[in-house]
């Protein structure tokens, strides 16, 4: 096999859809069949087996996907070694960012850095914490930013951090919120293998400090997937919603209370850079990892 077939086998194991597999190859699904194909020849094992209208990988698939992820790491290792064995602050930096971080403070981080390191390539990953969390902890980039508490016994950097508020359209009495409609956030199922670690952590936190002063649970109305949605229903319909402050600007009008706890700790919402220490050996991500604390 070759690099195009360990692609091939890392987008089946993604996909589990021949035709997505085939777009994102930019490939016909032909030839994708044919070198699918060619790989169970030479293996002289299935791949795939059919699932109803879909794919699934057989424990043989299973276990070339899991070489096809490895021998991909290894290529992108010797790239990255050739790069640096060459002296100079250039090669492909991967990263990944939460949406929030992407759109409103990474923009002007990479032109910066991209001026005064005019050779480096940076490949750019957008998405929730969670997939960009299991970005990293596949090796499929070197640095991710994620908002939460994830699980990560390498190398991490505190961005920002950021409180946790009620918001509604006029001031509230804390006592009587059991009472009063809450918009509660509620994330998108990503999938399967995911697990929501940064909304969990919030959640716990929102759920500590509600605890410590109600016996009755939140009258929760509606759920919604996004903290701009939150806000937007505040502003127009009755209610209070909980969500982080950096959601929050001065010209949306609304009356906002930060959350602390009894014990006068206010509630946080922590934004982190993580990384491997093991890639600070090459001079470029050196360079970059320190522009981000510079950053910060």
């Amino acid at each position: 096999m070759d690099e195009k077939d360990y692609l091939l086998l890392q987008c089946l194991s993604e996909d589990q859809n021949l035709t997505r597999v085939a777009e994102r190859l930019y490939i016909t699904q032909p030839a994708l069949t044919y070198r699918l194909r060619r790989i169970e020849r030479e293996f002289n094992a299935p791949v795939i087996a059919r699932q109803g209208k879909g794919i699934g990988l057989t424990p043989e698939g299973e276990y070339l996907v899991r070489y096809a992820r490895k021998m991909i790491a290894e290529l992108k290792n010797i790239k990255d070694d050739i790069a640096n064995m060459q002296g100079g602050v250039h090669g492909n930096i991967r990263i990944g960012v939460s949406s929030y971080f992407g759109l409103h403070n990474l923009p002007s981080i990479l032109q910066r850095f991209s001026t005064q390191y005019p050779k480096a390539h940076i490949n750019v990953t957008t998405g929730w914490s969670e997939e960009i969390y299991e970005l990293l902890i596949n090796d499929d980039i070197h640095v991710g930013v994620v908002r939460g508490d994830f699980p990560w016994f390498d190398e991490k950097h505190l961005l920002n951090e950021e409180r946790i508020c009620i918001i509604s359209q006029s001031p509230v009495h804390l006592d009587e919120l059991p009472k009063l409609p809450r918009i509660s956030y509620k994330p998108p199922i990503l999938s399967n293998k995911l697990v929501s670690y940064a909304h969990s952590s919030l959640t716990q936190a929102i759920d500590k400090w509600w605890y410590e002063r109600f016996h009755e649970p939140p009258t929760i109305t509606m759920q919604v997937d996004s903290f701009e949605t939150c806000k937007e229903m505040v502003k127009h319909v009755s209610g209070y919603a909980i969500i982080p402050s950096d959601f929050i600007h001065d010209d949306d009008g609304l009356y906002r209370e930060d959350l602390v706890h009894r014990n006068g700790e206010p509630i946080l919402r922590s934004t982190w850079m993580l990384y491997r220490e093991s890639t600070l050996k090459y001079a470029l991500m050196d360079k970059f990892i320190s522009h981000m604390r510079r950053c910060e």
